[in-house]
């Protein structure tokens, strides 16, 4: 019965896959139609009125009334509609809100989760990854076996109760088709648990006694499951577990630096790794080639995109450009407009168009995590590669790490701090810090170009940390588990200064 359930979604999902040929083939004309359907469901609204919607009758219109935003302009506004306002910055009231996953901010962001967003974008989001894995496996059998995805958790707001705000993973599993529940593992009581540590116990112990062939999840967390795993069953690998596995969806941070681990896990050439870009404030894009390391730009779901080149990251009012007049190999910060109220969002994210025929992106960083004291320029993606590249090299793995600059101080010159917690130690320290400077000067220029002849920069001084670390220091901020994730670079010392002060700085090496 199960392989016939099987069969029938493969000729689903392939009828479905025709949505990803018609956006890629007209992606303008879809995107205007997505912007005309926000602005005409919002016109009665008060921030409708208040920006003049019925007036607004092309992109540029939008542009001059509606200035760009960020969660602190439209926090008043969310947090009425926590309280039960209706009408606010979208259609009706809004009775879910996701918690951003974000990095370690102190104060959380809770985005507005109405019922076209949670149907037209995060839910589809999952339909359009599944219509992705089908297309690139015709061998998928995820509604044959079982699927573990790994969430946070949902609770009532304490000055609201019949408003709810948690995790968006837990926002989506409360609110699972019911078509797809029989297919996911563990139970949603496990699933849906406030303590991460009894939630990984309970998990590892149910998992392990299902068929998986499919998981999905952040990386950082999924390792902590695999090792548990491995701790209860005595098992060698994860394929000895679960021999019919076929296939693992992550987002949230890159998977550059954990793809070695995972293979160690995932010992086979047959398993899938698969990206997606799925936020609490919306699920964006999704791989469709396993050959390369983008995503295609999901049109059709909901959300209004424009993006600002990086000269406008820091002015007062910056000047957006819609879709249709990107430039392939930029580095743009993603704005979007959403069918939950988020207008013009500056969602905090970096990405370049690896194409433009069809919209092909790939995350570069974070607006916020970047690198430039010196000029140097340097964005996660660069970091991860060299991480990756040089545990490679030395044999090394890295479980996470945070950078950040070293400022110039009288006659010493500056450079970059790194904290790193490694799985896999690498044999010399020193050297490994040396080939990860060499790597990151190799794929970054500006970096290279700082660091000649010791002329601007020195050397990265790196300190190896004890493991739990960072799961420690997280936990202390109440940022642990879920999707909660440590800043990978900032351009200040705020980050690595809190985490060397709640570390015993004596038992840190520094090399």
């Amino acid at each position: 019965m199960k392989k016939w359930v099987n069969q029938g979604f493969h000729w689903f999902y392939g009828q479905r896959y025709k949505r990803f040929e018609h956006f890629a083939e007209h992606p303008q004309r879809v995107q205007l139609n997505v912007f005309n359907q926000l602005i005409e469901a919002t016109k009665h609204t008060e921030w409708g009125r208040n920006h003049d919607y019925k007036n607004i009758k092309t992109p540029e219109d939008f542009t001059k009334r509606v200035p760009v935003q960020d969660y602190e302009t439209l926090k008043p506004y969310i947090e009425r509609m926590m309280l039960g306002e209706k009408d606010i910055l979208w259609s009706g009231q809004i009775t879910c809100y996701s918690k951003s996953s974000g990095t370690t901010n102190d104060s959380s962001k809770f985005i507005p989760i109405s019922d076209q967003n949670l149907k037209k974008n995060h839910i589809r989001g999952t339909y359009d990854t599944m219509t992705s894995l089908y297309n690139l496996r015709p061998d998928a059998r995820q509604f044959e076996c079982k699927t573990l995805l790994m969430g946070g958790s949902i609770e009532p707001y304490d000055q609201y109760p019949a408003t709810r705000r948690g995790d968006i993973s837990a926002i989506m599993m409360d609110n699972m088709p019911w078509i797809a529940k029989p297919f996911f593992t563990p139970d949603f009581e496990t699933a849906l648990m406030t303590d991460f540590e009894k939630k990984i116990e309970r998990m590892a112990e149910i998992t392990s006694q299902e068929d998986l062939v499919m998981a999905g999840g952040v990386p950082t967390w999924t390792l902590v499951l695999f090792r548990k795993i491995l701790e209860i069953t005595g098992k060698k690998n994860i394929l000895e577990v679960w021999p019919n596995f076929q296939a693992y969806v992550h987002g949230g941070v890159s998977f550059t630096p954990y793809r070695e681990q995972f293979e160690k896990y995932l010992p086979s050439d047959d398993i899938t790794y698969m990206e997606v870009y799925n936020a609490s404030e919306g699920f964006f894009a999704v791989q469709t080639d396993l050959a390369t390391e983008d995503m295609l730009l999901l049109l059709d779901n909901g959300v209004y995109y424009e993006f600002l080149p990086m000269s406008e990251w820091d002015k007062e009012n910056p000047e957006a450009v819609p879709l249709w007049e990107v430039q392939q190999g930029k580095d743009y910060a993603m704005l979007i407009s959403t069918n939950g109220g988020l207008w013009r969002y500056n969602i905090g994210d970096t990405v370049t168009f690896t194409s433009i025929k069809p919209y092909k992106i790939k995350i570069t960083g974070r607006t916020k995590q970047f690198v430039n004291a010196f000029g140097e320029e340097v964005m996660v993606d660069n970091t991860d590669a060299a991480i990756a590249k040089t545990c490679r090299q030395t044999g090394a793995s890295v479980l996470d790490y945070t950078v950040a600059p070293i400022y110039l101080d009288g006659e010493n010159k500056g450079g970059h701090e790194w904290l790193i917690e490694f799985d896999d130690v690498p044999q010399n320290m020193d050297e490994f810090a040396t080939i990860l400077d060499n790597n990151l000067q190799e794929i970054n220029s500006d970096y290279a170009a700082k660091r000649y002849r010791d002329m601007a920069l020195t050397r990265l001084r790196l300190r190896p940390l004890p493991r739990n670390t960072f799961d420690n220091w997280m936990r202390s901020k109440g940022k642990y588990g879920g999707q909660s994730k440590v800043p990978r670079l900032s351009n200040n010392r705020r980050v690595v200064e809190e985490i060397l002060d709640f570390f015993d700085g004596e038992k840190v090496v520094i090399l």
